[in-house]
């Protein structure tokens, strides 16, 4: 393993500081100031895991834009949850859920001058109810870009290490 520059750790630092403020933002609700974090040509998407034989790795994740997925959405039909969510109304979200999103193994890969891309960890805990409890647990790649407002969320692929969803909805954002 080499050495990492000066500047590389600076920008891993402040990607960290990035990825934790947007779970924070997810954590306490503010879903319209999250939305900011998007940048509009947004490909957010997280297949369907599938059991395959030994050495098979290649199709234990369902194709994006092919094959049915949990997510494949772009910021629009993000905005338009949020939304929904927002109402009060929404029948799998009231009462709304309590979440907590904890990253970890946060690697950076620069490709470019204003883009990265970021692979993490992550579990999700959600409560709803007094008996509704989920768990999340996957890992995530992220491609960011530098705006003149910050960094912006180009492009997430969500990797569940389950194959069977057993949330009751899948209204949580990852």
């Amino acid at each position: 393993m080499s050495k990492a520059s000066v500047e590389e750790l600076l920008l891993h630092y402040e990607l960290e500081k990035f990825l934790y403020h947007e779970a924070e933002l997810l954590d306490r609700r503010e879903f319209e100031a999250w939305l900011d974090l998007l940048a509009e040509d947004l490909r957010y998407w997280m297949p369907i895991t599938r059991n395959r034989p030994f050495g098979d790795w290649q199709n234990e994740h369902t194709r994006q834009g092919q094959d049915l997925n949990w997510f494949d959405e772009g910021k629009f039909e993000i905005e338009q949850r949020v939304k929904q969510i927002m109402t009060g109304r929404h029948w799998a979200e009231e009462p709304i859920s309590r979440t907590t999103h904890m990253l970890s193994n946060i690697q950076v890969e620069a490709r470019g001058a204003s883009e990265v891309t970021t692979k993490c960890r992550f579990l999700v805990y959600r409560n709803r109810t007094e008996a509704e409890t989920d768990f999340f647990v996957g890992k995530r790649e992220d491609s960011l870009r530098r705006s003149n407002e910050g960094w912006q969320i180009f492009e997430r692929r969500i990797y569940l290490d389950q194959n069977t969803l057993l949330a009751k909805n899948l209204t949580v954002f990852f």
